[in-house]
């Protein structure tokens, strides 16, 4: 039986409790639109920033990863009782003499390669000519079959010939660019390094005290998981390029030693490494080498970025990355599409930070559940 109103005309008290939780409801429900339309509209402006400043952004996250690869230097250099922005300074010297030394060797080595491109070339050329001569045929039956072919082969296109200068003067403006950003790279690493502790705390202190110890947690996970990926992949591509430098001057494979650390180091690129890391050998190999041997060369690099991906990753550094492959992928095809090639290198720290950050924040630790293995 419903409830009547009391004599003063005001409604029964369950017809109010009723339009209260309605409207409560209702005001729930607009405060959960309005956070996913800030969620949307707060991702699609990050995403935005990364597009348009991907060569500050690329340049900043690079020297992170530089500035967490030479700490344990610098603190072995603490340890000695040198002053940290001297330790600092060392550590970045002898990092650029070691690039220096590898860059000058590299580029010898790659000069006598290119010496014997025009070879090299010509084995290509005469490896590929039966596919020609085959390619050639289907062409002439097609154009017989269907003469309209012929016809359409006869026209001649007219390209408009590009200026030269100006594709100089605009090459020129943007490698400029990239030079000149690249360069910040061993200042902010010494900044990075030597003022490692003061950046630490007064970032701390931005936060509130009650948050500032997840904070320091925080950080120093993110610290770890930097340390444990440059590293278990700098061992990683050691292995693969002393492997394949041994069976590549086994199977006396020119330049054996030159390829064996490009193709090694090339496989540490997630899926599409195995590709890149094959293509030196295989095309160094090409007339002097005989089937059997190419396709030992290929089998090696595949079974070397398996044995990598599926034992060396996951024992020396997948226990702290903790990634799905799900995730994994994501992170590559949004991070390759945003910054290309060196998306495709910081995908997988940038990811794992993010892990971390999701971990230690109470709303977002669905969001890390999620990404976790």
């Amino acid at each position: 039986m419903p409830e009547k109103d009391d004599p003063e005309g005001k409604p029964a008290p369950r017809l109010r409790l009723v339009k209260s939780n309605a409207a409560e409801g209702e005001l729930l429900s607009n405060v959960a639109s309005g956070s996913a339309a800030q969620i949307v509209i707060a991702v699609t402006a990050v995403l935005a920033m990364c597009y348009f400043a991907k060569l500050p952004l690329i340049t900043l996250l690079l020297a992170v990863l530089v500035a967490f690869m030479l700490d344990p230097l610098v603190g072995l250099f603490q340890r000695w009782h040198i002053p940290r922005w001297a330790g600092s300074f060392i550590a970045v010297s002898l990092l650029l003499g070691c690039l220096y030394g590898v860059a000058y060797f590299s580029y010898n080595r790659a000069l006598e390669f290119i010496d014997q491109l025009p070879k090299y070339s010509r084995n290509i050329e005469k490896a590929t000519l039966s596919f020609r001569q085959q390619a050639e045929k289907i062409k002439q039956s097609t154009e017989t079959v269907l003469p309209g072919a012929a016809d359409e082969s006869q026209v001649v296109k007219v390209r408009e010939q590009t200026n030269l200068s100006e594709w100089i003067i605009s090459g020129f403006g943007g490698f400029t660019e990239v030079l000149l950003t690249v360069s910040f790279i061993p200042f902010l690493v010494y900044f990075m390094l030597s003022w490692r502790d003061q950046t630490r705390d007064t970032t701390v202190r931005l936060f509130d005290p009650g948050n500032r110890t997840k904070v320091k947690t925080t950080l120093s996970g993110i610290a770890a998981v930097m340390r444990a990926f440059l590293v278990g992949n700098f061992i990683c591509g050691l292995f693969m390029a002393g492997v394949s430098m041994i069976v590549f001057g086994f199977l006396k494979l020119p330049y054996f030693y030159f390829l064996g650390l490009i193709s090694g180091f090339l496989s540490l690129l997630p899926y599409l490494g195995v590709v890149f890391a094959i293509i030196p050998p295989i095309a160094a190999g090409i007339g002097q080498l005989s089937g059997a041997q190419i396709f030992a060369v290929a089998a090696l690099v595949v079974g070397l970025h398996v044995f990598a991906i599926n034992v060396l990753f996951p024992k020396v550094i997948g226990k702290r990355l903790r990634l799905n492959p799900l995730v994994v992928t994501i992170a590559l095809l949004l991070w390759g599409w945003l910054w290309g090639a060196m998306g495709l290198i910081l995908a997988i720290p940038i990811t794992s930070a993010l892990k971390i950050i999701f971990d230690h924040t109470e709303s977002l630790r669905p969001f890390g559940a999620w990404m976790e293995d």
